[in-house]
């Protein structure tokens, strides 16, 4: 079942670089007693993905998170190697930069995007939310092939 407007973001683990390696991190620990927006791409370096979307999200950071936003993260089914160089590579400073390595993530949240005819495997549909103390307050999900909804000039303007 896919997540919605009023539901809680379910337990699960993800990763992020930290000073010393890779390091987990839960649901609990990304949402709880916060507002995040949590943006889902199908996959680092991709076209859309690093053209477009984690930018618009790097340059506009300053102005989401003074509308009382305590956290942007972004996550993809990606591991966190990849994840941690794409934010580099695009200056995601004030962007945690969460790996879904297994989809594990995507599934809980119904999100999971087949993308096997593009030989990527099962990956995350494209969207963002907006959660407050773990729940959902907005969902911008995007219709397949579109980016619409979910980008940082969208999000900014619904905050």
């Amino acid at each position: 079942m896919t997540i919605k407007t009023g539901d809680r973001i379910p337990q699960a683990t993800l990763t992020t670089m930290g000073e010393k390696g890779p390091q987990a991190l839960t649901t609990t620990d990304i949402f709880s007693g916060k507002k995040v927006v949590l943006v889902s791409v199908p996959g680092a370096f991709t076209p859309t993905c690093s053209a477009r979307h984690l930018p618009g999200f790097v340059d506009q950071a300053a102005e989401i998170l003074a509308k009382g936003v305590d956290t942007i993260a972004f996550f993809s089914v990606n591991d966190v190697f990849v994840m941690d160089a794409w934010g580099k590579s695009t200056n995601a400073e004030n962007i945690l930069m969460l790996a879904d390595g297994n989809g594990e993530f995507a599934a809980a949240l119904g999100m999971e995007l087949d993308a096997t005819a593009f030989g990527m495997g099962h990956r995350s549909q494209r969207f963002a939310l907006i959660a407050e103390d773990g729940v959902v307050t907005q969902l911008h999900l995007e219709e397949p092939g579109e980016f619409r909804v979910s980008t940082a000039e969208n999000v900014l303007t619904s905050l």
